[in-house]
């Protein structure tokens, strides 16, 4: 069979018959990698949060016979959350297909049920970055929207709390950085209660990590602690400084910065139930009243079946349910 000629075809470009590679854009998924967020399937449209704030304090003593403190119950307050809903929509014609040769092969034509796939994975890839984009959110405690602007879900306004945040003022040698880290753990702590946790993370943006691995103090005390590891290694896939593992996290897709170039976010990691992940189900006949699944795909022919249209919807929403633990980092010069 001749070999077809595949330049013929807007669908595919190909400059070399032996490199049959796929390169696919960078996805940022390192939240996702973390494993911090729990995933729930709700078969609802909103989530209700339940909060009950138990209140601790020190009992006092009293002569015996005298009455007792008297203990106040615990303050439950329910917010309901509505979770965003991602649709994201293509299509494949016949005409498209027709006499494209598949990929990295010489002289197999590309069948529809292949590219299809093949578009249907892509479109997965979408979901997938975008799932990502809404974690960082909501480690900042504000969820946004594909444009980085528009708020989707302002958790410390629904929980009514005002985010912690810490100057690291690292244009100041003199600055004692393990004592502002040491600071922003105690804060985080407190929040925490007497929830357990593991350890306390730090995804910081480009250039406050700069700043960081730069400051005197800190390059001073981790060089001696790994005895010189900090000129020989990339440091930037993280290392534990004062009890926080820190780490520069690159996250940029069409212009969107997941976590801002100047500042940094401090969360805690062990604790259960902190960060979860709510799934609702698509708006589908066949879907309404499930458990939600991460993703939905669904195709149809076109008239006179001349292709496929391509559907795809993911209605996730993560949050972080206790968002006093959210820190922000930042320096001011």
């Amino acid at each position: 069979m001749p070999i077809v000629n595949v330049f013929d075809s807007d669908l595919f470009s190909l400059h070399s018959l032996t490199l049959s590679i796929n390169k696919l854009p960078f996805k940022p998924a390192r939240i996702g990698q973390l494993g911090i967020f729990a995933t729930q399937g709700v078969p609802t449209t909103v989530v209700e949060i339940e909060e009950q704030n138990g209140l601790l304090g020190l009992l006092p003593t009293r002569r015996r016979g005298e009455p007792a403190s008297l203990g106040r119950g615990p303050k439950r307050t329910v917010r309901p959350l509505s979770i965003p809903h991602i649709p994201h929509e293509d299509s494949i014609t016949a005409e498209s297909v027709q006499n494209v040769r598949a990929f990295g092969s010489e002289n197999q034509l590309e069948t529809v049920a292949t590219v299809v796939n093949d578009r249907l994975a892509l479109m997965r890839q979408n979901h997938e970055v975008t799932l990502e984009h809404l974690r960082a959110g909501a480690l900042q405690g504000r969820i946004l929207d594909a444009d980085g602007t528009t708020v989707l879900c302002n958790v410390f306004d629904e929980f009514k709390v005002e985010q912690q945040s810490t100057d690291f003022v690292f244009g100041t040698t003199t600055t004692d950085i393990q004592a502002k880290v040491l600071s922003v753990k105690r804060s985080i702590e407190q929040s925490l209660g007497v929830a357990v946790y593991d350890h306390v993370h730090c995804l910081c943006g480009e250039t406050w990590w700069g700043k960081f691995i730069a400051h005197t103090l800190v390059k001073a005390a981790f060089d001696r602690y790994q005895e010189g590891a900090w000129l020989r290694e990339d440091m930037r896939s993280g290392f534990t400084f004062c009890g926080v593992t820190f780490e520069e996290y690159t996250g940029t897709v069409g212009g969107v910065s997941f976590i801002p170039a100047t500042e940094a976010r401090f969360f805690p990691v062990g604790t259960p139930n902190l960060f979860i992940t709510y799934f609702t189900p698509a708006d589908f006949m066949e879907t309404v009243n499930t458990i939600g699944l991460p993703v939905y795909a669904k195709q149809e022919p076109m008239k006179f079946n001349r292709g496929v249209d391509l559907h795809t919807q993911s209605n996730p929403l993560p949050i972080c349910t206790r968002p006093r633990v959210l820190h922000r980092g930042f320096t001011s010069n």
